[in-house]
C-alpha cells in the first residue's frame, strides 16, 4: 500500500489556506498535496486511510471558510486543470469533479444542450456543486443529475444512479468522501435561446451580488418561507463591519472580506448576524458555507 511519504513530489507543507479559498483567510494545512490524475488521488486516499490521516477535500474553495490555525492531516486539493474532462455523447454529459461549474455551462451552451444555464453565476467546481446542491431561484444541479461516480474514505470507487441520490435544498444524500465525476442529462434547444436565458440570470446576479469583490457564496442558508439576506437587511446588518470584515451593502448574505481580514473577523460577524436575526426574527440561521 502506498503512503504519504510517496508523495513527497506533489505534497506542500504547512501552505497557506487562504490562498486557495474565496475569502481568501485561513491558516495553513500540515500537508497539502495536488493529485494529477485519477489513480494518484485514489492512492494519495488510501495512505490516508491506511495510516488514519484526517482528510479534507478542496475544490476552488468558494464555499469553505478555513479557521485561522489551519487544519491538521491532509488536505487535497482537486486542481481544476489536473480533472477538468468534458465529454458529450447526445444529450448526455460527462464532467470530472474539477470542471468549473462556469466552464461546464459555457460548453454546454455551445452544444445546444439545455438546462444546466439556470446555474449561471453560481461559484465553484462540479464535485462540490453535486455534493452541496448547487441552485438558485431557476434551479439546482440535482435535477439533471443521471449517475455520480464517487470515491470512498477507503479509496474505492462507485457508481451512484440518481435513483441512489435524494437531492434537496443545498444538500444532497452523498456521503462518500468525494465525487470524482458526473454524468448529466439535458435537453437539445437552440443556442441562441439558451444562452439568452442565461444572460437574463447573470445580469441579475450582477446587479444584487458583489461579484466584484472578495467574497464566497452565499453564508447562510435561506429559512423555509424567506431568505436570510432578507432577514439580515431587516436587522439593519447591511455594511456592518467586524475587523476587515463586512456584510455586502449589495446582498445581506455574502460577507466581504478586505487585505487584513482574518478567520475569526468572520467567525464574529456569523455570531453577530446569527443574534440579531435569532433576537428580531426568532430565526436561527444555518450556515451554507463550511467551515474547517
Amino acid at each position: 500500500m502506498p503512503s504519504l511519504d510517496d508523495f513527497s513530489d506533489i505534497t506542500l507543507l504547512n501552505e497557506p489556506l487562504s490562498k486557495h479559498t474565496w475569502l481568501g483567510v485561513g491558516g495553513p494545512a500540515q500537508y497539502f498535496i495536488e493529485p494529477r490524475n485519477f489513480d494518484e488521488l485514489r492512492d494519495v486516499i488510501r495512505a490516508c486511510h491506511e495510516s488514519e490521516t484526517p482528510i479534507h477535500i478542496l475544490g476552488s474553495g468558494s464555499n469553505i471558510l478555513v479557521r485561522d490555525e489551519g487544519v491538521s492531516g491532509v488536505v487535497v486539493h482537486i486542481k481544476s486543470e489536473n480533472f477538468s474532462d468534458i465529454s458529450i455523447n447526445g444529450t448526455e454529459v460527462r464532467a470530472q469533479a474539477g470542471v468549473l461549474l462556469s466552464n461546464l455551462i459555457s460548453r454546454c451552451i455551445q452544444e445546444g444542450l439545455a438546462g444546466l444555464e439556470s446555474l449561471a453565476g453560481i461559484p465553484g467546481t462540479i464535485g462540490g456543486a453535486i455534493v452541496g446542491n448547487a441552485g438558485g431561484n431557476s434551479g439546482e444541479i440535482g435535477e439533471f443529475i443521471k449517475e455520480v461516480q464517487v470515491l470512498t474514505a477507503d479509496g474505492e470507487i462507485k457508481t451512484r444512479s440518481a435513483e441512489e441520490i435524494s437531492f434537496s435544498y443545498r444538500q444532497s444524500t452523498i456521503t462518500d468522501l468525494l465525487v470524482l465525476e458526473a454524468l448529466f442529462s439535458l435537453q437539445q434547444e437552440d443556442p441562441d435561446e439558451i444562452s439568452q436565458r442565461m444572460r437574463k440570470i447573470w445580469i441579475m446576479k450582477k446587479a444584487t451580488q458583489p461579484l466584484s469583490f472578495q467574497s464566497a457564496g452565499c453564508i447562510f442558508r435561506n429559512p423555509r418561507g424567506t431568505r436570510a439576506g432578507a432577514l439580515i437587511e431587516q436587522a439593519g446588518l447591511k455594511g456592518t463591519r467586524v475587523g476587515n470584515v463586512e456584510i455586502s451593502d449589495r446582498h445581506a448574505n455574502f460577507f466581504v472580506t478586505q487585505p487584513g481580514a482574518t478567520a475569526e473577523d468572520i467567525l464574529k460577524l456569523i455570531d453577530l448576524t446569527r443574534s440579531k436575526v435569532s433576537e428580531q426574527h426568532g430565526i436561527d440561521l444555518e450556515l451554507e458555507i463550511k467551515i474547517w
